[in-house]
């Protein structure tokens, strides 16, 4: 058995008893019922995960995986593949947008290389796990072979284990990786059964040449791999992509080890639609961080039954919106375990003596 398998046997729906228990909690608090709106939720949701009301999430890491798409050779994106490399050393160096979201947010950062194209140098805090120098195009091919999108989901996995080893309680993820958005945009197209028109977007920028460019590449990927794109195991080998099938993972493991997870954008998004589809039970661990200006990411999240707590008009990847949105769960679960209730701070609760009309 390997360890997708291993993984997928270990991910438990969440109990549902817990969350009750953290809502009757959150009445005895010194607010207003329901006064703290979606917090509430979040906090209540986490009590669930974790299966107690005294709980911690103030250790938070982010996953970013790389990966090259040789669906570039199409046009699709404006920048050359070569940024994806470009990028890694940026984040390495600490000056890229996550750098300066996670320094702010006291977040724990990890860079890995899952399949970037071009070589790189030895960089210290660069997690090397490359499987392949990118993927093929998938409009003339399977992007991946079996074996290597196997090994692509089983890297993000191992991420996940290794963040909760280290004593991570709260994980985020993200990506890079040029062209990407084509390929997330595949994948949406056939998770949903929508037309490729419907859930391509502009990316990093495309003007409307580039735009039609990514949709008929998307287009003619679908139909060349029509009738292999039931599972999500074909979606990824046949039209995905490498940091796309560890991010599937991540959200796996992330499940199978009883921990909460921010998705990032659209692209975050896909992979962890994926990973739904591989064990439904998953999106009880998901928290959406925010909504894309990406078309298709409306429609993955609804796929994956999530409501994203932010809307900040972004759409930079790189685990950026869930840097942020660390934040507010944090914020959530400090209100949560925190906070006096109406008897020990002496305060008259709804309906009591003294309470406030």
């Amino acid at each position: 058995m390997n360890l997708l398998d291993q993984t997928l046997q270990r991910i438990q729906p969440v109990d549902a008893r817990w969350t009750k228990k953290a809502q009757a909690r959150q009445l005895e608090l010194t607010k207003p019922p329901g006064s703290l709106g979606r917090l509430e939720e979040i906090a209540n949701r986490c009590a669930g995960i974790f299966q107690t009301l005294s709980f911690t999430v103030e250790r938070p890491r982010i996953v970013l995986f790389a990966g090259d798409h040789g669906v570039c050779a199409e046009g699709v994106s404006p920048y050359p593949q070569a940024v994806t490399a470009q990028m890694v050393l940026n984040f390495l160096a600490g000056g890229a947008a996550i750098n300066c979201l996670a320094r702010t947010g006291g977040i724990d950062l990890k860079v890995v290389d899952v399949g970037v194209a071009l070589p790189l140098p030895a960089v210290e805090g660069l997690v090397r796990r490359r499987v392949a120098p990118g993927t093929r195009n998938f409009c003339a091919g399977p992007a991946l072979t079996d074996e290597e999108a196997l090994a692509g989901v089983q890297v993000g996995i191992e991420m996940a284990d290794e963040a909760v080893a280290a004593g991570c309680n709260l994980l985020g993820f993200g990506e890079m990786g040029i062209g990407n958005t084509t390929a997330a945009s595949a994948l949406a197209a056939a998770l949903t059964d929508l037309p490729p028109s419907t859930v391509t977007g502009r990316g990093a920028g495309a003007g409307d040449e580039c735009l039609a460019r990514k949709i008929s590449a998307v287009e003619r990927g679908l139909a060349l791999h029509a009738g292999r794109l039931s599972r999500p195991m074909d979606m990824l080998a046949r039209i995905g992509g490498l940091e796309i099938a560890a991010m599937c993972g991540f959200c796996l493991g992330a499940a199978a080890n009883r921990r909460p997870v921010l998705t990032d954008g659209f692209i975050a998004t896909a992979g962890a639609a994926l990973a739904v589809r591989m064990h439904p039970s998953v999106k009880d661990y998901l928290f959406a961080a925010h909504d894309s200006v990406e078309p298709g990411h409306k429609h993955l999240l609804a796929l994956i039954g999530q409501r994203p707590l932010l809307d900040l008009q972004m759409r930079l990847g790189e685990g950026t919106g869930a840097a942020l949105a660390m934040k507010l769960v944090q914020a959530a679960v400090a209100a949560f375990t925190g906070m006096a209730t109406f008897a020990s701070a002496g305060v008259s609760g709804a309906g009591q003596p003294g309470a406030n009309t």
